[in-house]
C-alpha cells in the first residue's frame, strides 16, 4: 500500500478497511459520518476537564506510539484490530511525508490518549483513537476541532460516541462535493 495510492484514495473519499482473514478492501460508505467545528458539541463536563489543564495536548510528537496504542488497545465487541503491520507501515510513511498526523494527550508527561489521521487541505480523515484514561481521546478530538484549520473531519462510519459529540451523516454525493471544495 503506497503513499501515492492512499492519498489518491482519500482525495476521492475512499479509505482502506481491514477485517480478520480478509485482504485490505477499499470503502466509500453512503452515508458518511462527518463533523465540522461549527456543530461540535463540547459538553459542560468535557469543557471543565479541558479547562482544568489536567491534560496536555501535543501534535506529532509521538505518532508511532499513538498508532501502536490504537493497534493494540482492547476494544469491546472487536476481536482484532484493522491496523496490521502493513497498515502501520503505510501510515508511518504518510506521517514521514507530512500527511498523517497525531494528536497526543498527556497526563503528567505520560501518553494517555490520542488520535491519528490523514490531512489533505482543510479535511482531516480520522482513522483511529485510543484512551488509557477516561476522556483522553475526547480531549484530543476537541483539540482537533477547536485548535486546527480543518473545516471537515471525516469520521468514516456511524459511531454513537462521535455522534454524541456532534458528528452527523452526509450523503456520499455531498461528501464528495465537500472534498472537492476543501482538499
Amino acid at each position: 500500500m503506497s503513499t501515492k495510492r492512499l492519498l489518491k484514495a482519500y482525495s476521492q473519499g475512499i479509505f482502506p478497511w481491514y477485517s480478520d482473514e480478509e485482504p485490505i478492501l477499499w470503502y466509500s460508505p453512503d452515508p458518511r459520518m462527518v463533523i465540522t467545528p461549527e456543530v461540535f458539541h463540547l459538553s459542560k463536563s468535557l469543557n471543565k476537564i479541558i479547562l482544568s489543564k489536567r491534560f496536555d495536548v501535543r501534535m506529532n510528537t509521538a505518532f508511532v506510539d499513538v498508532i501502536t496504542h490504537c493497534q493494540t488497545i482492547n476494544r469491546p465487541g472487536q476481536s482484532a484490530t484493522w491496523i496490521g503491520d502493513d497498515m502501520l507501515r503505510a501510515y508511518c510513511e504518510l506521517h514521514d511525508s507530512g500527511y498523517a498526523h497525531s494528536y497526543e494527550v498527556y497526563e503528567k508527561d505520560k501518553l494517555v490518549g490520542g488520535l491519528y489521521g490523514v490531512a489533505l487541505g482543510q479535511v482531516f480523515f480520522g482513522e483511529s483513537m485510543f484512551s488509557l484514561v477516561s476522556n483522553a481521546s475526547k480531549v484530543a478530538f476537541a483539540y482537533l476541532l477547536q485548535k486546527t484549520h480543518f473545516r471537515l473531519i471525516d469520521c468514516q462510519v456511524e459511531n454513537p460516541h462521535l455522534e454524541s459529540l456532534g458528528a452527523f451523516k452526509l450523503s456520499r454525493n455531498l461528501f464528495i462535493q465537500q472534498l472537492k471544495a476543501f482538499v
